[in-house]
């Protein structure tokens, strides 16, 4: 009996100095199953992702790259980080496509821990808790953390990043500016909309010379700025060198979307100034922080609900920001500040449709300012007992809405699952011998099917163009033909592919899963 009350004394002894690690950990292990749960299974997995596989493959394979992927915006290339990034995970997970999923996942999880670190310097360490809790359970965030693309470590990096920066302005150090731009290089390369992290160094900088009281010359700004470009060019060396070796081709096309915009003018959509930082506003707390149904679910809801469910979130919100003038760190105050105006502000100039990944690079920010808004309330010696079970209300409604919006409340997508499994339906029609392969869709590539058909070594033969192969080497005798949208009609169809191939018949068709699939031979 004695023994059992001694271990039991240990026991309570050990969670009572430990409780704050134990909860972060149950929070982490939460973060982690919301992201990991059958990752496999609801992954994203079409043209864009089985183009990453296939470069990611090519690096293990020697086939190093400058180059990253396309930008959405304009017709130039990011750096070629994340596909480096992605090649240990892939070669970890067999070249399996959920290697690099994971490794987001994880990223996703690990941004969990770094809003708890950095917060914990700052807020009440409870109140950090929560907003980690949050953060953890958040669908849009989960939602991008799930499957491989290049703007979805962002989140992590920037949160990492900003954090550096401010020790860097805070201590003056030439090694963390340095670090800082290095970092920066690193993570411009992931999406250019890090560029509104750019500016939001620029000012932070100079500005935080002022909140410190430091008056330093213009010359030693001006060596932190040096500082901070060194790191820079060195971080987005090797997109550089690409565009040494190729007369800046992607550098005059950025500076022609700059200054003369894209030439796709049908997607602008000339929305006002106002109205689109606002959208932007609502979205970065209202989808974060209270999972509010994005527009295509808040039809649904009926109108009265919705309006009242988005004005107690902007009264929240607004509350939350007002708190932020109680913050004792005043370059922290100023960093997040910028963080938010500067993030939000430039998106009035962007006249083109707002993803919700492109505010990716803010996905930690509402979690700070609610960390700050929950420790202000918690510390207040006025109404203490009233305002901690407004703390309480807000939270647990909030966590309780995400759970019950969590995306893993729907069937999974299986899209890994299907693409191998037409892929392989394919090869089944080629009787092992060589063929070329098309893609007839409304919205997607043909690079994951023709992924796994590599990696099960039944690489189908690109058709190349008849200045490059005037003798038509690269034409086999049949070509397969995966019709995404069943009223699609191979024969005689502009795609390159298909026209490339000449004159064909149809020896076989297939209805097979959601396509169907073709067989054409020389007519």
């Amino acid at each position: 009996m004695k023994q059992f009350l001694l271990l039991r004394m240990k026991l309570l002894s050990f969670l009572k100095t430990h409780k704050i690690q134990i909860i972060l950990g149950i929070i982490l292990l939460a973060a982690a199953f919301f992201r990991l749960y059958r990752i496999s299974d609801y992954l994203t997995f079409l043209g864009d992702e089985g183009r990453d596989m296939v470069i990611a493959k090519g690096i293990l394979e020697g086939h190093f790259t400058l180059l990253g992927p396309r930008a959405s915006a304009g017709d130039f290339y990011t750096g070629p980080i994340y596909y480096y990034m992605m090649a240990p995970f892939v070669w970890l997970f067999h070249y399996d496509p959920v290697g690099p999923a994971v490794m987001v996942a994880l990223l996703s999880v690990a941004t969990v821990w770094l809003i708890y670190f950095i917060g914990k310097k700052f807020f009440h360490i409870y109140a950090v808790l929560l907003a980690c809790s949050l953060y953890a359970v958040s669908p849009l965030v989960i939602t991008y953390a799930q499957f491989s693309w290049n703007p979805n470590p962002m989140p992590f990096f920037t949160l990492l990043l900003l954090y550096l920066l401010y020790k860097a302005v805070k201590q003056q150090s030439c090694k963390l500016f340095i670090l800082s731009g290095l970092l920066y290089g690193l993570v411009l390369q992931l999406h250019y909309i890090e560029t509104f992290t750019g500016v939001i160094i620029l000012l932070f900088v100079i500005l935080g010379n002022y909140v410190l009281k430091l008056k330093q010359s213009f010359l030693a700004l001006g060596k932190h700025y040096l500082e901070i470009l060194l790191g820079f060019l060195l971080g987005l060396s090797p997109f550089l060198l690409f565009e040494v070796r190729h007369d800046f081709l992607n550098s005059k096309s950025i500076l022609h979307f700059i200054f003369y915009g894209d030439s796709h003018a049908a997607n602008l959509t000339h929305i006002p100034f106002l109205q689109t930082i606002s959208d932007v506003f609502f979205r970065l707390f209202g989808y974060l922080i209270f999972s509010f149904p994005a527009p295509k679910v808040t039809p649904h809801l009926p109108q009265i609900v919705a309006v009242i469910f988005a004005a107690v979130v902007v009264l929240i919100t607004f509350i939350a920001l007002y708190c932020l003038r109680f913050m004792k760190d005043k370059l922290l105050l100023l960093l997040i500040v910028l963080w938010l105006v500067v993030g939000v502000g430039l998106f009035g100039f962007y006249h083109k449709p707002i993803y919700d990944y492109y505010l990716a690079f803010m996905f930690p920010l509402p979690f700070l300012i609610f960390a700050n808004f929950f420790s202000v309330f918690v510390e207040s010696k006025k109404f203490q007992p009233i305002l901690k079970s407004i703390v309480v209300i807000i939270f647990i409604s909030a966590f309780i809405y995400a759970l019950v919006r969590s995306p893993l409340q729907y069937p999974p997508n299986n899209q890994k699952g299907q693409m191998k499994s037409i892929a392989d339906f394919v090869i089944s029609k080629t009787d092992n011998q060589p063929f070329n392969f098309a893609l007839l869709t409304k919205g997607n590539s043909d690079d994951a099917y023709r992924y796994f058909m590599d990696i099960d070594g039944h690489k189908a033969v690109p058709i190349d163009n008849q200045i490059d192969d005037p003798k038509r080497t690269t034409v086999t005798n049949q070509l397969l033909v995966v019709c995404e949208d069943l009223s699609c009609k191979p024969l005689g169809n502009p795609l390159f592919n298909v026209a490339a191939f000449g004159r064909a018949k149809i020896a076989g068709e297939w209805n097979y899963s959601y396509v169907k699939v073709y067989r054409l031979v020389h007519y």
